[in-house]
């Protein structure tokens, strides 16, 4: 079996030049993104050239990686006029993804177009849906997402879940470090989606497989918590994973003393993260790159 990275990124030339055609965000000027919600990020083409990224995933050992589009731009949120070619762009790229890379759909979920997404579901090099953590943070709005959520557990796929949009800052004169909105924003949404399916999410989807990225904003560690204010921890979801990108050692002990080791998959968010190998033995290894992500991806037994 190989050894996956559950969640990279990619910026394919089609989506980027539909980008530059916006005129509001997201949208791309001079090889910078510009998002309300964010400092403007330039873009540096070589980080998105699949064949050069594949020559340093295979110095990392790494035989798959499944690359997203980025849930923080808000396309799967636009008016569906408005997202259409963005993610007509990003699914084209399926079709130019060569060995060691698969990718994960989007959908728009203003007007979800579910027949589309199965046929795109059936594609070879598509391993499952991503979905943003602001599309399911609350039970509410989880019942409202599960008809999309159906149709990729009735194709047998998993569901990853990525920090959305964060919101626009507040014109205070203060300028914010670059990190703020991925400690704040993103982990608070990853947070509340955990939750959120806590509550709902296995009653309604009895067999879908979902992954939360960043150790779900480090949600279970909050199980005592949960506890003293009246909630119930319960067992531990066997088809619910964590991907550790961003965070090391110390955060995934913390975790799998919660959840265990079989949920835990090795995510890197490559290329605005660098892979982290948390050093916790060849077992725990094996089961990180190689056992756990093939159940993510495959399901089965474990």
């Amino acid at each position: 079996m190989p050894r996956v990275d559950v969640h990279q990124h990619a910026w394919p030339d089609a989506l980027v030049e539909e980008l530059r055609r916006r005129s509001v965000s997201p949208r791309i000027v001079d090889d910078t993104l510009l998002l309300d919600g964010e400092p403007d990020f330039a873009l540096v083409p070589g980080d998105h050239v699949l064949s050069e990224r594949r020559t340093i995933d295979e110095g990392d050992r790494i035989d798959l990686a499944l690359v997203s589009l980025s849930s923080p731009l808000g396309i799967e949120t636009l008016a569906p006029d408005q997202a259409a070619p963005l993610l007509d762009a990003w699914h084209a790229f399926a079709a130019d993804l060569g060995p060691g890379h698969g990718l994960w759909a989007a959908v728009n979920l203003v007007d979800p177009d579910l027949d589309a997404l199965r046929t795109t579901l059936a594609q070879p090099s598509v391993c499952g849906l991503q979905v943003p953590a602001t599309a399911l943070l609350d039970p509410a709005a989880l019942t409202r997402l599960a008809p999309v959520l159906a149709v990729v557990e009735a194709a047998g796929r998993p569901v990853l879940v990525h920090p959305g949009p964060a919101p626009a800052a507040p014109i205070s004169g203060a300028t914010l470090p670059g990190w703020w909105p991925a400690l704040t924003s993103y982990t608070a949404q990853l947070t509340a989606a955990w939750f959120a399916w806590h509550v709902a999410g296995r009653a309604l989807l009895p067999d879908l497989r979902i992954c939360f990225v960043a150790l779900a904003g480090l949600a279970p560690l909050h199980h005592e918590r949960l506890a003293a204010r009246g909630g119930a921890f319960g067992a531990v979801d066997r088809h619910v994973y964590y991907d550790t990108s961003s965070y090391g050692s110390r955060a995934v002990d913390a975790v799998i003393r919660v959840v265990g080791v079989d949920p835990i998959v090795h995510g890197s968010d490559r290329p605005y993260a660098l892979p982290r190998d948390p050093g916790l033995g060849d077992a725990f290894s094996q089961a990180l790159y190689i056992t756990n992500p093939h159940h993510l991806l495959n399901g089965g037994t474990r």
